[in-house]
């Protein structure tokens, strides 16, 4: 299939008013390395890098899907790469695992302190060079992060919910001011939260001595809820082993808030379920 998100046919302005960095993003064997990668050596692209690991048992000519992993603030995505349980993950479910490195290890979404890169741009790159270099499949792909990459997370799903198949923030959503509404349809989002969070609060936080404000879970799910007409009630609220869920079924798409006791954490099982549901709503079950 051809890669329907070539930077001529549909890459979309930023929301907001974020600039563009540097223009669009090239296409592979333009701008990209032509040096070998993975694992520990990063793959470069126009505007930025990532790592990849390809799960054991990947044969020759057969595509996969991708799990896309983003850091916290600061973070690294080499350390995502190394993380033997994400490792074991992208095994089991036979995907490859992409980690993606921020600008000086931060994302720039649009209420972001720093905008270095245009990310929505960066990221069709990413998943260009994937397609061209991997044979990575996009139309089979999860997007999760961390904290902040939870943050990016939310952001790139409001501006385009169709460039990944799914979403899977964790710890991280919309900061203050809120987004009015999101111009694409719901996405397949999958969120999880620790009600014990003090580092991303399930209410926000205000940060750089009240210059940012961190922004609350529940009204970020309410832009998503109130575009679709779904009433907070609506939701169908289930237990998961330690995670509490509640559920919306948009027309489109499907919203979901998770909730574990814990603290500011991320597991690999988290975005296994993400993907394992997803692969079920899609029809990828046979697929991996």
């Amino acid at each position: 299939m051809t890669f329907r998100r070539l930077m001529g046919i549909r890459h979309k302005t930023w929301l907001f008013g974020l600039a563009f960095f540097g223009g669009l993003a090239g296409v592979p064997g333009v701008g990209a390395a032509a040096s070998e990668c993975g694992g520990e050596v990063a793959c470069k692209i126009d505007g930025g890098e990532y790592y990849i690991h390809m799960p054991s048992g990947k044969t020759a000519g057969s595509s996969l899907g991708a799990i896309f992993y983003l850091h916290g603030h600061r973070g690294k995505a080499v350390n995502a790469i190394r993380n033997k349980n994400f490792q074991q993950l992208a095994d089991d479910l036979g995907v490859a695992f992409v980690a993606v490195q921020g600008v000086n290890g931060t994302w720039s979404f649009p209420t972001a302190p720093r905008n270095l890169r245009d990310e929505p741009a960066f990221f069709d790159g990413v998943l260009s060079d994937l397609e061209h270099r991997f044979d990575v499949d996009v139309d089979r792909t999860l997007l999760s992060g961390f904290s902040s990459g939870g943050f990016m997370t939310w952001y790139l799903a409001c501006a385009d919910s169709k460039r990944f198949s799914g979403y899977a923030p964790i710890a991280g959503a919309f900061w203050e001011p809120l987004p009015q509404s999101c111009p694409t349809d719901a996405p397949y989002l999958f969120h999880v939260h620790g009600t014990s969070d003090t580092v991303v609060p399930l209410e926000g936080r205000w940060l750089g001595g009240g210059q940012w404000k961190q922004g609350d879970v529940f009204e970020s799910f309410a832009i998503w809820r109130q575009q679709n007409n779904l009433s907070e009630e609506s939701a169908i609220a289930y237990q998961d082993g330690k995670l509490s869920c509640q559920r919306w079924q948009p027309e489109t798409g499907l919203l979901e808030l998770c909730l574990h006791d814990g603290g500011h954490s991320v597991e690999a099982g988290w975005m296994k379920r993400a993907w394992k549901t997803l692969s079920g709503l899609k029809g990828w079950d046979n697929k991996g």
